[in-house]
């Protein structure tokens, strides 16, 4: 083996931290986040946790928020005036794949040209643009195998996008034994599932009524906790909200028909439940010509929507008032991607306090992933997932739709 002098042996390390630093340097410059430290001051503050923080100034190293401080003087990097800081938004259910094809209809026609792979690519990076620039810097997609692909391009910097967490498909319960559920769980978490999201009932389309078996949902359930993975349940009657809860399941999604037991029931497991209701019916029925006539969407189902959203209000209040623990999740689909905030708005209209939908969308949807101490709250240590909106929504919630600075993970996005 060869030796090298000392002195030689130190210019070969110092040369390697030199070009390490470069290669540092340079992939902070190509990821937009200049060196040291980003100091943002604001005229006030929201921190996930429902506090209001006035004359803030967050300070930001690497990815990390290392302060929050109040009437702080002094300059800063960014002085953003009369805005509101909040922690980037969480959307627990998407579907960000969904999109409307070239001729602008949803889905494959018969007689009509079908889109190329770059034309829906385009696309899902339009609906990860704008779901990023609406504030949402988090996102659990419900799921297609191809969000695996997207999640990890995303965390690499490769494309751009808020954070994705996926269940990578729908586990249709169907025929399935409960070995063969338990079997297909554990094949998702080794393919890199985030959550499983499974079915109890059929779709609010088709009435919403409890359409598998107990034991089907406690094999998937109970095999999900034993690989460490949350569960997120389609289930829309009382018959199969009760259901999915005795399976332990950890939340429930949609519930648009469930009655005081079911909630009750919900509430005394203290699982999550997340009812969508200001976003998807709604982008369905105004985008009804796009969506008729592909697949089970028929004039039948449009006028059962149709019927169905006036109710959504009173049943989130009923839900609210009885103390659920709901995160914000809108199931947005194609057309309804970077208009997630509507379903903060349509929750205040039904009677929750502005400050505790904001917290809806921020801790509380970071408690719902597990990641109640890395996102969702803007204090020393979290991550540095920060926007700003132009006025106050725990006064006004209309300005959440006013994103006018986004950052995740310490890098400035918008």
């Amino acid at each position: 083996m060869r030796v090298f002098p000392a002195s030689v042996l130190a210019a070969v390390l110092v040369a390697a931290g030199l070009s390490a630093a470069i290669d540092r340097t340079h992939a902070r410059q190509a990821a937009g986040s200049p060196e040291g430290a980003i100091t943002v001051r604001a005229a006030r503050l929201f921190d996930g946790a429902g506090r209001v923080i006035n004359n803030a100034v967050i300070e930001v190293r690497g990815s990390k928020i290392v302060s929050v401080t109040e009437r702080r003087g002094g300059t800063v990097t960014r002085d953003l005036g009369d805005v509101t800081l909040l922690p980037g938004l969480i959307d627990v259910h998407v579907h960000i794949d969904w999109h409307f094809q070239p001729n602008g209809l949803y889905g494959n026609r018969p007689g009509q040209p079908r889109e190329t792979p770059e034309q829906a690519a385009a696309a899902i990076q339009a609906n990860l643009d704008a779901t990023l620039d609406a504030g949402f810097t988090t996102i659990q997609t419900l799921g297609s195998g191809s969000d695996k692909a997207r999640r990890d391009a995303i965390a690499a910097g490769t494309i751009r996008g808020p954070r994705i967490l996926t269940s990578l498909l729908q586990l249709q319960p169907g025929t399935q034994t409960a070995d063969q559920l338990r079997e297909r769980v554990r094949q998702l978490k080794a393919d890199g599932a985030d959550v499983i999201k499974t079915f109890a009932s059929g779709s609010i389309r088709d009435g919403g009524k409890m359409n598998v078996l107990q034991a089907q949902l406690e094999a998937i359930c109970g095999e999900a906790r034993s690989q460490g993975l949350r569960t997120a349940v389609h289930a829309h009657d009382p018959p199969s909200i009760l259901a999915a809860v005795q399976a332990g399941c950890d939340q429930i999604e949609h519930g648009v028909f469930a009655d005081d037991a079911a909630l009750k029931a919900m509430k005394d497991a203290n699982v999550f439940f997340d009812p969508n209701i200001g976003l998807v019916l709604q982008n369905y029925i105004e985008n009804k010509a796009k969506f008729l006539g592909s697949g089970n969407y028929t004039d039948e189902s449009f006028a059962f929507m149709e019927k169905t959203v006036p109710a959504l209000g009173p049943a989130f209040g009923r839900a609210w008032r009885m103390g659920l623990r709901m995160p914000l999740g809108t199931d947005a689909v194609a057309g309804a991607h970077g208009q997630n905030g509507r379903e903060l708005i349509a929750r205040v209209a039904a009677g929750q306090p502005a400050r505790d939908a904001l917290i809806s969308a921020t801790s509380l949807a970071a408690a719902s992933l597990r990641l109640g101490k890395e996102i969702g709250t803007l204090a020393p240590g979290y991550e540095a997932d920060i926007i700003a909106v132009a006025g106050d929504p725990t006064r006004d919630i209309a300005t959440i739709r006013k994103v006018v600075f986004v950052m995740k993970g310490g890098r400035i996005v918008k």
